[in-house]
């Protein structure tokens, strides 16, 4: 999970701080009363290098690692996060805390060797960003015998902050002349009204996303599309993460542009349950090429449909090139904008 705690919320729940870092989420067995104290650690980074991932990877061993030293008796939880590298604060990071009571100088020697191991796993990343050129030249070669191509636009993820309406890899994959593909979902409430006042089937001439701030992710794109679907926004998970929950993406519409579906939302999120884009009328499994605004989420409902899974950075908000973003609150010096030691 992405998020960071401070150290006065932690003292204010009568925690000791041992090295100035944390994140928390309570997870002890029911009724235990507020911990006696607890133990926080974290290191100077923005977040731990994969983002927290935890399908796959480092994290997987210090989950485990949590789970059996809350079995201690003196134990109440365990709580291990990835930090969040898009926020702006002065406590951002990984960090680990350990809920309980007694011998607080173990529970602090735990937190501190998972934080460690964070920090000394620093470079051992294990997505590969790609640029949103080379992402559209393996889309446009693909062969999905196997199932589509799944392209996770790490950067332009709507549940991480981005603003949902990059364009730069939907304008690669135009131009690399893929087809056979969807793309979503585009957030771009204007665009999504004006094709409101048309019908299924017109063609459209319109400028589409980059509307927020082009620096991130690129401007608006001059299309020429066709209208093959308008909607409420309406839809019903199916998936994992949303089973049976209704969301609503506000007033929406697909377009059809050159071989691709294009998802055009009013209201940001991201992308997370094959309904998302069914309940509009687009079949992801039978694509060649899905590509599609999340960091993480979409991998449980995205990856059984998936010949292969690759990951994109199309430069916009929520991009892991860190030093692109205009940080004013972090603390100085910090991994990964600085070299340490």
């Amino acid at each position: 999970m992405k998020s960071s705690t401070s150290g006065r919320f932690c003292r204010s729940c009568g925690g000791r701080l041992g090295s100035p870092r944390c994140e928390c989420k309570p997870r002890g067995p029911a009724g235990a009363t507020p911990a006696n104290g607890l133990a926080y650690a974290r290191r100077p980074m923005l977040e731990e290098v994969n983002g927290g991932r935890t399908d796959i990877g480092p994290m997987l061993d210090r989950l485990a690692s949590a789970r059996a030293y809350e079995a201690e008796p003196d134990v109440f939880a365990v709580s291990v996060y990835g930090g969040f590298a898009s926020a702006d604060i002065a406590e951002v990071g990984p960090t680990v805390l350990v809920t309980g009571r007694g011998d607080f100088d173990a529970h602090q020697a735990f937190a501190e060797t998972i934080a460690e191991d964070i920090w000394q796993r620093r470079h051992e990343v294990l997505n590969d960003y790609m640029d949103v050129a080379v992402a559209a030249a393996l889309a446009a070669a693909y062969a999905a015998d196997r199932g589509p191509l799944i392209i996770a636009d790490y950067a332009d993820n709507p549940g991480g902050g981005g603003y949902g309406d990059s364009t730069s890899l939907l304008k690669a994959l135009l131009d690399a002349g893929v087809t056979g593909a969807c793309f979503g979902p585009m957030v771009d409430g204007e665009a999504a009204a004006i094709l409101h006042r048309s019908e299924v089937g017109d063609r459209i001439r319109i400028a589409l996303g980059g509307k927020t701030d082009a620096r991130f992710g690129g401007g608006p794109l001059d299309l020429d599309a066709e209208i093959v679907g308008l909607s409420n926004g309406g839809f019903v998970g199916d998936g994992p993460m949303i089973g049976g929950l209704p969301g609503n993406f506000g007033p929406s519409a697909v377009l059809r542009a050159a071989g691709i579906e294009i998802l055009v939302v009013t209201i940001s999120q991201q992308m997370l349950d094959l309904q998302q884009f069914r309940a509009f009328g687009i079949a992801p499994a039978a694509k060649r090429v899905v590509a599609l605004k999340s960091m993480q989420h979409f991998r449980v409902a995205f990856a059984p449909i998936a010949g292969e899974i690759i990951v994109c950075d199309s430069g916009a908000l929520c991009t892991p090139h860190y030093e692109q973003l205009p940080y004013r609150n972090v603390p100085r010096p910090i991994f990964p904008l600085d070299e340490i030691a």
